[in-house]
């Protein structure tokens, strides 16, 4: 298994029907919950342990999901009232090397990733579906970004962290 991308590297569909949207949905509505109950009563040390060689510690992973998540649902936001807006990027390593992210107890981020998910599904379940074609820019690829496709991609970002931290705790033996 590759360690970095153990579900897989993201892998965009061609075309995202109505089902295919709700399920990236309850998969971003689930995760406040699977990724609270994967890192419940691991210690300091376990969370400083990185999940792969020369990875995040699971500290900064959870951390880091707070922190992209924060940013999607502000991209979401542009999309839907702006036409075609540039999106802000930024420097996730750099992000994760700060000291929140390095040092920080998890409950915090992990409050806000629940009420933060909260909003984006409430959001989510309550648009139209012509509002999933609605798209952001990307200034560094250029790419364009639909929202029903970045539904889908952070669906996959949920499942992707949470192996992180469910495999490194089984490849540990870790409850």
């Amino acid at each position: 298994m590759d360690l970095r991308y153990p579900i897989g590297k993201f892998d965009p569909k061609s075309a995202l029907d109505l089902q295919d949207i709700r399920s990236g949905i309850a998969i971003i509505e689930m995760f406040p919950e699977q990724i609270s109950t994967a890192a419940q009563n691991l210690d300091d040390d376990q969370l400083n342990t990185p999940y792969r060689p020369g990875g995040w510690t699971l500290r900064q992973v959870v951390h880091h999901c707070a922190d992209s998540h924060m940013n999607s649902l502000i991209r979401f936001k542009l999309a839907l009232t702006e036409d075609k807006p540039v999106i802000k990027p930024y420097f996730e390593d750099r992000w994760a090397d700060l000291p929140d992210s390095l040092q920080m107890e998890i409950h915090s981020s992990l409050l806000l990733i629940s009420s933060l998910h909260k909003r984006w599904v409430f959001l989510l379940r309550h648009l139209a579906e012509k509002d999933f074609q609605k798209v952001y820019l990307h200034p560094e690829s250029g790419n364009q970004y639909r929202l029903d496709t970045a539904i889908d991609l952070y669906a996959w970002h949920c499942r992707h962290h949470l192996a992180h931290i469910t495999e490194l705790k089984s490849r540990k033996g870790w409850p």
